[in-house]
């Protein structure tokens, strides 16, 4: 709560009868301060500022620098943002809630009220990572994925059952019901937040941020927020501010209308390409201009959807009438839709299409510009003009194949299967676009189903053609019904109409369907060998697909509902057809996927899938009646029909007047409000999980996927006073560019890894390892995988790739990470990393921090950070130091055999933060190095975590105060 107001902005905002007290922005004033002009996006950001302003973390001086902020320069100044919510999705936020319940367990050790723990700014979570596309292409396909489903994560969910009823402030949306972004457009988000502080009513933007990168899509809706780490997640819930940089803004201006025949996937695809080639990487992006108003709420959180594709933070659109509107179809109550509006004029965050705010950096697109467009068969941003697809595809056919297969054809071999990055249940730090090696790939049961219902000829063939030397290995394939075909390269073996990019929208999701309806009419049918999927973010979805009376269509062609879930888009397609996977390994085939999606890279969708398309939802369709990727859509007919005339895609194509008719009559505010009436509630196998009660969780000493965490052991109720750190050794000595992929826990558990061993060791067998990110409620098999990446360089344990390091207090033989640290531990020795420039970039990982800190490292002497990674070392207890100014480890004769001490530390017993510490090492040769490090505790606020162990340390001694 601010308790400082240095800009009397406080007033009263009234609105019907209801009044709310407000933080007006055009209190600011003074010399160089033009609040006018700002972004929209800063403008949010400013009042936060304003109304979160304490006088030690949020400053006058903050609010200035933010009101005053100079499009030019670039980003210095850093500020505290606190966020109004945080979102979560399963997979991250179960380490989460695991804190929160230890937490509570410490605050009754240290005899306080354990009750009191409870998110502090409100949280919510939905499960929507966990649903694999085992089944597909059957009516029951959805009701036994749900099954399979509850079965592999029963743990996970009765603990985040007990979490639902115990916290207040804490809501959970079952599985079952929707993709997290999705629901939070559609229901969660408010556009602006109220809450009561100190007996008054408030009103502020909604703001939020989440720990999935594509929290984004809320952008859409005039919300800014974006995807962070657990630790920041976990910071955000227990009401301290994210630490941020006041970033560069672009600006994107937008005129026009999109032409007939091109979608929202389209125009997010090139919006993708053009700023991805721009650089927007760690910048805010923010749409304006005459074209945003035809742009529909929908296609707007699409576009914001893919943010993290184009690598910015956010890319927002303003408030205007197109998200009242929208707000009012989703069921929204008159009185919030009111005061949107009220709240958003009186801030001047309504939008002005004829106003031009300053922007640190421009681009413009014109609408009507936009073609029909894919992208792939790797990158989100490698947009490809429909019409250019089949050329485009075998153009980089030969970097997938073999050279035997490409008849004398010299181009590149592809890169072997075991080498590219897998992506089942990506979703395990989805804001850190987790990926791994697909020789770890953990096997998916299960079994598929579906190919019987879509039988060709005994002797249909491929209509790939041979020609013009495109490399090809046909395989003939025999399915269980005796179906016979042939399989070759560019076969599209996933077609799958998923993820919360464009299941959200329901132009190209009426759009779909209705070409599934005109095919089916004609007689078409999906190619055999294609696994056909259908997922969408909510329920409403079915729903007007069910008043449309167009899901026998998609039912007919194989789309059947396979479950409310990310599903194929973050890696859990779940297996192919069998003998299509067969085929594909036996022929070493370079095959094809074409999803709705917003990812697509090497080895994410499926490990028997080389090359991913992304595509808007009809042409999902269009291509799983062609088969195959080597087609031309436009010119190549997609079948025949029930007369043996050639069908083409023009010929099935669904008009936009035809598809708006549709939606305008299939959707309507009843449906929201019905599907989300309960939507906490869940379905009966939710309801029925046997679920501890109490304050304090009942933890399982069985379990291998949820354990108490160690966070508090033998926490006492003021800290100890901070000590200089004396003998420690080095656990690993790193180069430049360490990001947090090659130091967090990602990817599949192999059998002889330690994390591997402990699981086995506790009666798990490798078939039911899972991954990583699936056991991110166990700290036991987290830290164990910690600095194990495959492609980790430990210098100091040179000729190793991996998690391997050297014992130097037994003699310096080679053995594992984790091995060694429990060694040092057990002999009271503090460890230290060194390491070179940008230690920790990359996504924002908690588990990079966490597992530094329980592996007993004490301090990281790196020549620079990356900000985030910096924040979370702090935040649990790991002291962040900086070589010199142009000093490095190798320039100071560093070989980490030393043994370091660290004098100085003590001075921040004294409520201030040292600027350097001492830095003493000795070498086994008698030489000794001397340095003053740079400490990297850059807020006040980063001190009193450090001096009370961690972020979670601290929150707890304040709650108990």
């Amino acid at each position: 709560m601010a308790s400082v107001n240095s800009f009397n902005a406080k007033e009263t905002l009234n609105v019907g009868e209801t009044a709310y007290e407000i933080y007006r922005l055009e209190a600011v004033t003074g010399e160089g301060l033009d609040v006018a002009s700002l972004p929209f996006s800063l403008k949010v950001l400013l009042e936060n500022l304003l109304r979160t302003e304490d006088g030690a973390d949020i400053t006058a001086d903050d609010i200035k620098a933010l009101a005053g902020w100079d499009a030019n320069a670039n980003p210095s100044k850093e500020i505290q943002f606190t966020p109004a919510r945080v979102i979560m999705q399963d997979f991250t936020g179960v380490p989460c809630v695991v804190d929160l319940a230890t937490m509570r367990e410490a605050m009754a050790d240290l005899g306080g009220d354990p009750s009191k723990i409870n998110p502090l700014a409100p949280a919510e979570m939905v499960i929507d990572h966990s649903v694999i596309a085992d089944v597909f292409g059957t009516p029951d396909a959805f009701e036994r994925n749900v099954e399979i489903e509850y079965e592999r994560n029963r743990e996970r969910y009765q603990f985040l059952r007990w979490g639902q009823t115990a916290f207040d402030d804490f809501k959970v949306v079952p599985p079952g019901t929707g993709i997290v972004h999705q629901v939070n457009i559609e229901h969660l988000a408010r556009t602006v937040f109220t809450r009561t502080v100190d007996g008054v009513l408030q009103a502020y933007p909604d703001t939020c941020v989440g720990t999935d990168s594509h929290t984004t899509m809320v952008n859409g809706l005039g919300v800014v927020g974006w995807g962070v780490g657990g630790i920041e997640a976990e910071a955000a819930m227990l009401g301290q501010p994210v630490s941020m940089l006041i970033p560069r803004v672009v600006g994107f201006k937008l005129s026009g209308e999109l032409p007939e025949g091109s979608t929202a996937t389209d125009l997010v695809l090139t919006i993708t390409e053009m700023l991805r080639k721009h650089g927007v990487v760690g910048k805010f992006v923010e749409f304006y201009g005459p074209g945003v108003g035809a742009v529909p709420l929908a296609n707007r959180a699409t576009i914001g959807n893919m943010s993290p594709e184009y690598g910015s933070t956010i890319a927002v659109f303003p408030i205007d009438e197109e998200t009242t509107k929208y707000l009012r179809l989703t069921g929204r109550s008159e009185e919030q839709i009111a005061l949107v509006e009220a709240y958003a004029k009186a801030q001047g965050l309504w939008h002005d299409a004829d106003r031009e705010p300053r922007y640190s950096e421009y681009l413009e697109l014109d609408l009507s510009t936009i073609v029909p467009s894919i992208a792939g068969p790797k990158r989100p941003q490698d947009r490809i003009v429909v019409s250019d697809a089949k050329e485009a595809f075998r153009s980089v056919l030969g970097n997938y194949v073999e050279d035997d297969q490409t008849g004398g054809d010299d181009r590149q071999p592809g890169v072997p299967q075991q080498e590219q990055p897998y992506g089942v249940n990506v979703g395990a730090d989805e804001a850190s676009a987790e990926s791994f090696p697909a020789s770890d790939a953990p096997a998916t049961n299960g079994d598929g189903n579906g190919h019987d219902d879509a039988a060709a000829p005994a002797d249909w063939h491929s209509a790939a053609p041979k020609d013009g030397g495109r490399p090809s290995n046909p395989q003939r394939v025999t399915t269980a019904d005796g179906t016979t075909y042939e399989l070759d390269h560019g076969a599209v073996t996933i077609a799958a109409i998923t993820s919360c990019t464009n299941t959200s929208n329901p132009s190209v999701m009426i759009g779909a369907a209705l070409l599934a309806r005109n095919a089916v009419e004609k007689g078409l049918e999906r190619k055999p060998w294609v696994k056909t999927t259908l997922a969408p973010g909510s329920k409403v979805v079915s729903d007007y697909y069910e008043r449309a009376g167009l899901t026998p269509y998609l039912d007919k062609l194989g789309f059947n509902l396979v479950g409310y879930g990310c599903t194929t888009c973050i890696g859990n397609s779940g297996p192919l057809i069998p003998e299509v996977s067969q085929a594909v390994n036996d022929g070493d085939l370079a095959v094809t996927s074409v999803l709705s999606g917003n990812r697509n890279f090497e080895g994410r969708i499926n490990p028997d899938v080389k090359m991913n398309y992304l595509a808007s939802p009809p042409l999902v369709v269009a291509y799983a009646l062609a088969g195959t990727m080597d087609t031309d859509l436009f010119n190549e007919p997609l079948g025949k029909d029930k007369e043996g005339n050639d069908v083409f895609l023009r010929d099935i194509w669904p008009s936009p007047s035809e598809v708006e008719e549709v939606v305008a009559g299939a959707m309507s505010a009843d449906t929201f409000k019905s599907e989300y009436a309960d939507v906490f509630a869940g379905d009966e196998r939710w309801q029925s999980l046997p679920t501890p009660e109490g304050d304090v969780f009942e933890w399982d000493p069985d379990s291998t996927y949820v354990r108490k965490a160690p966070y508090f052991d033998g926490m006492q109720h003021e800290p100890s006073p901070v000590t200089d750190i004396e003998g420690a050794r080095v656990l690993l000595k790193l180069g430049d560019s360490v990001t947090t992929d090659h130091i967090s826990p990602a990817g599949a558990i192999k059998k002889d890894s330690p994390a591997g061993k402990y699981l086995a060791e506790h009666g798990v067998e490798p078939r039911n390892f899972n991954s990583y990110g699936s056991r991110r409620g166990n700290h036991e098999v987290m830290i164990r995988g910690t600095f194990a990446n495959i492609r980790l360089r430990n210098q100091l344990a040179p000729g190793t790739e991996g998690g391997f390091t050297r014992q130097l207090n037994e003699g310096g033989e080679v053995t594992t990470v984790f091995e060694a640290s429990e060694k040092y531990q057990a002999e009271g020795i503090p460890l230290v990393v060194l390491a070179g420039k940008e230690y920790g970039s990359g996504s924002s990982r908690d588990w990079a921090a966490k597992g530094t800190a329980l592996l007993g490292v004490k301090a990281v002497i790196a020549e620079s950070y990356e900000r985030i990674h910096r924040s979370n070392l702090i935040g649990m207890g790991v002291l962040p130091l900086q070589f010199p100014e142009g000093q490095t480890a190798e320039s100071l004769g560093l070989t980490g055999e030393e043994t370091f001490s660290f004098t100085g530390v003590t001075g921040l017993n004294e409520g201030r933060t040292p600027e350097t510490v001492k830095v003493t090492a000795a070498g086994t040769d008698g030489r000794t190095v001397e340095f003053d490090a740079v400490v990297r505790i850059d807020t006040p606020g980063e001190a009193n975590y450090y001096r009370n162990g961690g972020i979670m340390p601290y929150v707890l001694r304040s709650l108990i105060a």
